[in-house]
């Protein structure tokens, strides 16, 4: 059974047809999944989700493009949840370059805040990094989240980077842009990255993988991840599969007693 490790199921745009997604992913063997929230509207949307089904385990934090608009109301609303039994992890949270909403030293403060939040709590991270790699990587290296480990979300970067990321204790994501044409890099650095380091993800409803590319993305189709991963690995879909949730397991310490229901 396939576990997904990065949803935004709890996004509006599955608020029609929220029930024949979840079916879609037990059909296609999608047993697991961790529902994201990473602003307001998002984090509230977690809860009655988690609350409702089995399989579902979700993680809240607050995301660097935003990081201009986080209050203190909003730590709070963060600090206070993270002890809800199915939270799993913080985030996700990092640097985001690309976008010029949130100066970097805003970012950088907002960052450092809740990987300390997260060290305390005893919770792994789930790391958004957009064209920042140099200052993740320090960041979490000088505020010890290697304590906590946690996952590099839609790992895009080379082998020599994640390699750092896992000598911190992170575990390396791919979705769906592992099957895009242009995906040389993903690829190159997948086939490196330790069975035992892996996991999969679909980011959905975002970065759909071939050939949905550019469609609305769901959990169903991590299994496309996994089929191309498996490839990349040389190994069957089965045993993928069976990698990539015990890894999921370890990560965000849980067990294999519950599935989507």
């Amino acid at each position: 059974m396939l576990f997904d490790t990065h949803t935004h199921i709890n996004d509006d745009v599955f608020d029609g047809d929220f029930s024949d997604v979840l079916q879609r992913a037990r059909e296609a063997g999608v047993d697991r999944m961790v529902v994201v929230g990473c602003d307001r509207p998002l984090i509230g949307k977690v809860f009655p989700i988690l609350d409702h089904y089995d399989g579902l385990y979700g993680a809240i934090g607050w995301n660097p493009e935003d990081a201009v608009d986080m209050t203190e109301e909003d730590f709070s609303l963060i600090t206070r949840n993270l002890d809800h039994p199915k939270i799993v992890a913080l985030g996700e949270i990092g640097l985001d370059y690309h976008w010029d909403k949130s100066p970097k030293t805003v970012q950088h403060a907002v960052f450092r805040r809740q990987i300390r939040l997260a060290v305390q709590k005893g919770l792994p991270l789930i790391i958004h990094n957009r064209e920042a790699t140099e200052d993740t990587e320090q960041i979490l290296r000088e505020e010890r989240a290697d304590t906590v480990g946690g996952v590099m979300h839609c790992y895009s970067d080379d082998w020599p980077w994640a390699r750092k990321f896992i000598e911190l204790n992170f575990y390396i994501s791919f979705g769906g842009p592992l099957t895009f044409k242009n995906a040389g890099l993903q690829r190159e650095t997948a086939a490196r990255v330790p069975l035992d380091r892996l996991l999969i993800e679909t980011d959905c409803p975002y970065l759909s993988p071939q050939p949905f590319r550019g469609k609305r993305n769901e959990p169903a189709r991590v299994r496309l991840v996994a089929e191309k991963l498996a490839g990349i690995k040389g190994v069957s879909l089965a045993e993928i599969a069976e990698i990539t949730s015990e890894n999921a397991e370890r990560c965000f310490h849980i067990g294999r007693f519950s599935q989507i229901n």
